[in-house]
């Protein structure tokens, strides 16, 4: 049997790595064989790949660079890790994916989002996800819980305000072009709640 591929998208401060180590908890204790992985990363070269990418003093770094590097470390994780387990009947969770290539390097920089999507088509073999999860936020709410956790901010978090709004028209409209992949959730509420409306529609859809 062929497993699930379901991945967590939104902006930052949306709380994505909160509620996939929820679900990948709640998947276990049913019994259900998952996997959670995240991007970029999730491999030994993915992750070199990440440690660049996110590197706050990497400024000089070029719009085309950055695409391929996301789609390298992406190619990697979806070769080595996500198909093999696909393949064996897991469930397999991922920290964001091919939708947030799109959102930030296409709506977010404002280039093409069309060349951004064909260099993922190929890079990932055409693996598009079963269901996606998009946890949507007001930027300042997100930006709020960000500086409340007190943390370092990455290369993507240091991007100006105005991008950050970009990228989430970015995904609302990646998630109204394909209804039938995408739950939109509103993230602002409590952690629970966002928890159990994930929960509902994933038993909905896949474990009734």
């Amino acid at each position: 049997m062929k497993g699930k591929f379901i991945t967590f998208e939104g902006p930052e401060g949306a709380g994505k790595t909160t509620q996939i180590k929820r679900v990948h908890q709640y998947l276990q204790k049913r019994g259900v064989p998952c996997l959670m992985v995240r991007e970029p990363g999730g491999t030994i070269i993915g992750d070199r790949v990440r440690e660049i990418l996110l590197d706050p003093g990497r400024s000089e770094m070029k719009w085309k660079t950055e695409v391929l590097l996301y789609a390298s470390s992406r190619a990697q994780l979806v070769n080595e890790v996500i198909r093999p387990h696909l393949d064996q009947g897991f469930v397999v969770l991922c920290d964001r994916y091919i939708d947030s290539s799109l959102a930030y390097q296409g709506y977010g920089a404002e280039k093409d989002v069309e060349e951004v999507r064909k260099l993922n088509q190929w890079a990932t073999d055409g693996l598009m996800p079963d269901r996606t999860y998009l946890l949507d936020i007001p930027v300042e709410v997100g930006r709020k819980r960000l500086l409340s956790r007190g943390e370092k901010k990455d290369r993507m978090e240091l991007k100006e305000k105005m991008f950050h709004e970009r990228v989430r028209k970015g995904f609302r409209q990646i998630a109204s072009e394909e209804p039938s992949r995408f739950c939109t959730i509103r993230a602002e509420q409590s952690g629970d709640k966002v928890f159990q409306e994930i929960v509902e529609d994933l038993n909905a859809r896949f474990f009734r």
